[in-house]
């Protein structure tokens, strides 16, 4: 069995002494405070009650289920209507933490009334308290009406997954002078559209501290450094439960992909060998 002798956060407490309910406001304001935000994926019941109960600020339900979950090789084939069936499962489970949920490609970028039907459905569907839109300025107008209409929204610039065929490949982004020159334009302006935080993916740690120097509101960084105002992974990386992917930016809590194979290979055993059940087991 995995431990750990880290302490365990609890959730920060009101003067009311019950667990604080996270909102928007209170990310935007955990960056004034210098409070680090801490957000993981979640994709279903117990592993968001988990992270709940342990005080996680932010539950993303990603668009990474496409691969954890799902078993494609990119995030593309991911549709609205498995981010809603992930994040109903989510919003059962979540009573603290803020629940923000990916837009997934192609759900959003066609227009502005694609945008606000599909983020309508999350929102009024499910629940959620937020929606996370992969793009810079060319998705400002987009950003700014849903912010005008009640739908909050976290951005996300660097590298992208949706774009990765534009891409073609997962290396850092923004090495180059104008790449990050644009980088740092495009955050400039979802901050003024109305965004209330940005994860950077994979960009120079330099270049993350400029964009959170820069902006009025929260940056998350997943492979971005230290500078970001919090940090976010994929849960079942920083569980070690995907094997094959080892970036230097996961920084893995448990190995449970061995501790499973082992329970795993010990249930068969017993039942092979006649010792499960047992007759305490039986009735």
């Amino acid at each position: 069995m995995f431990k750990s002798n880290k302490r365990i956060r609890k959730p920060l407490t009101s003067e009311s002494s019950k667990p604080r309910v996270v909102t928007t406001k209170t990310v935007m304001t955990m960056k004034k405070t210098g409070d680090k935000i801490a957000m993981l994926t979640g994709y279903d019941y117990l592993i968001a009650k988990y992270l709940d109960q342990v005080g996680i600020d932010i539950v993303l339900v990603g668009d990474s289920l496409g691969n954890v979950v799902q078993g494609h090789e990119t995030t593309l084939p991911v549709t609205v209507e498995d981010m809603i069936y992930h994040a109903k499962a989510v919003k059962r489970a979540v009573k603290h933490a803020l629940i923000a949920v990916d837009m997934p490609f192609m759900s959003f970028q066609t227009s502005v009334d694609d945008a606000v039907r599909n983020c309508g459905r999350v929102m009024k569907d499910v629940g959620v308290g937020a929606v996370k839109l992969e793009g810079g300025e060319y998705i400002a107008d987009i950003v700014r009406h849903l912010v005008r209409i009640g739908i909050p929204v976290m951005g996300h610039l660097g590298l992208t997954p949706q774009a990765i065929n534009k891409f073609g490949t997962y290396e850092v982004r923004a090495q180059d002078a104008n790449e990050a020159s644009e980088l740092l334009r495009d955050a400039k302006v979802l901050d003024e559209a109305g965004v209330f935080s940005i994860v950077l993916e994979k960009i120079p740690s330099s270049l993350a501290k400029k964009v959170t120097e820069s902006v009025s509101v929260p940056t998350i960084g997943i492979g971005a450094g230290v500078h970001c105002d919090g940090q976010v992974l994929v849960v079942y990386d920083m569980l070690g439960l995907t094997e094959e992917f080892k970036p230097r930016f996961v920084h893995r809590y448990a190995e449970l992909a061995e501790t499973m194979r082992g329970a795993f290979r010990e249930y068969i055993n017993d039942v092979k060998s006649r010792k499960f059940p047992s007759e305490n087991e039986s009735y």
